[in-house]
């Protein structure tokens, strides 16, 4: 028996060359190819189609990969995604894997690593490397300068930071003298590694503390 692989990815020479290395693996065959998600959901109206794993990237047109992972964890949850990618940005692996894959490669993949992946992830539902790992690892840690690690007044100092208003005003406002504020300024200045009033407001709206 043979599992049953879809790769999806809008580069079809790319896409042909990694079907290829894995039609020529001995536990697995390609279905078909895609080039997109919404081509993948239109392949899926035909139960014959609905592979065991899906190699999926994640930068495409009409609908990317996250978007399609998320998709197929809720409706074909007994599929499972395989991110295959170019992008090492921690925050789209991050959101990859939430969003339902089971593991994330590079697409410059060595062959035996391929195929180790897609056996992991058959049997023992995903596939991390250490890299991946790590990345899940830190990201449920909160990291020195995240709101997380932000009191409640310092919150409150930002918000007030991010409008028009002076130190002093703000003073006023949080019934603080001026020299706790800029007490507050200098200490949360250092906290998030800033330089000024205007890195706080990008800080803020960054991390949804303030909405312009």
């Amino acid at each position: 028996m043979k599992y049953s692989v879809v790769v999806v990815d809008d580069h079809m020479l790319l896409s042909q060359a990694i079907g290829g290395l894995v039609d020529a693996f001995d536990q697995f065959e390609v279905l078909y190819l895609c080039k997109n998600g919404q081509e993948l959901i239109q392949q899926f109206k035909n139960n014959k189609n609905i592979p065991d794993v899906v190699l999926m990237d994640v930068n495409m047109p009409i609908l990317n990969g996250i978007e399609t992972t998320a998709h197929l964890k809720e409706h074909f949850p007994d599929v499972k995604v395989l991110a295959l990618s170019i992008e090492e940005d921690e925050m789209t692996i991050l959101k990859m894997l939430r969003a339902g894959a089971k593991g994330y490669l590079m697409k410059d993949v060595k062959k035996a690593e391929l195929q180790e992946a897609l056996l992991e992830v058959i049997e023992n539902g995903y596939f991390h490397t250490n890299t991946i790992a790590k990345i899940l690892v830190d990201s449920l840690r909160p990291k020195e300068g995240s709101v997380a690690n932000l009191k409640e007044r310092e919150i409150e100092f930002i918000q007030h930071a991010c409008t028009e208003k002076t130190y002093r005003e703000i003073a006023d406002i949080m019934c603080l003298s001026p020299k706790t504020i800029e007490g507050y300024r200098d200490v949360l200045f250092d906290k998030l590694n800033l330089r000024n009033r205007t890195g706080l407001v990008i800080y803020a709206i960054k991390n949804k503390i303030f909405k312009p």
